[in-house]
């Protein structure tokens, strides 16, 4: 059995006698810093920021490229990455994915680590909306021990580890 921080649990507590996404309070601040912060931080960072701001507000999309139909990339596109380049690290990868940021008209093309990152933190923001809605029928060290878990996939997200449709 795993030792609870206390800490944590107390911050937690706290946070879901009033729950809400005001990232003021002390269990929302420390993961903005400590886990969605890190994690949304990609060499673009102008785009991170969007990115982050859509997954706040729950407008961003995500979608797979369907790979035959690549139109021809105009000039100013570039920003937006290819299926060949990850707009938000700038790398050369192979995109299997594209994002949407609410109602605007570009997708931006991202690698599967940078799709992994995006989707741990929304998983996260999905879940404590749930708690937030009084969807989440748990009590509130089983709500704990699953903010954890969602803690960890952003950290383990972040450095790189990510489920490849494969498996």
């Amino acid at each position: 059995d795993m030792l609870m921080d206390s800490i944590l649990f107390a911050e937690f507590l706290m946070w879901k006698e009033h729950p809400s996404l005001d990232r003021s309070s002390a269990f929302l601040s420390r993961i903005y810093r400590e886990d969605i912060g890190p994690c949304l931080s990609f060499t673009r960072s102008e785009l991170s920021h969007l990115v982050q701001s859509a997954v706040e507000n729950n407008s961003l999309t995500i979608e797979p490229v369907a790979m035959s139909a690549v139109p021809m990339v105009k000039a100013s596109a570039v920003e937006c990455g290819g299926p060949k380049k990850c707009a938000l690290s700038g790398l050369s990868r192979l995109c299997k994915h594209r994002i949407k940021l609410g109602d605007k008209e570009s997708y931006y093309y991202i690698s599967p680590s940078s799709r992994a990152r995006i989707t741990a933190v929304c998983n996260f923001f999905t879940y404590i909306r749930y708690i937030q809605q009084g969807l989440v029928r748990h009590d509130a060290e089983q709500m704990f021990w699953e903010i954890m878990r969602l803690r960890r996939e952003m950290n383990v997200a972040k450095l790189g580890f990510y489920l490849t449709d494969q498996g």
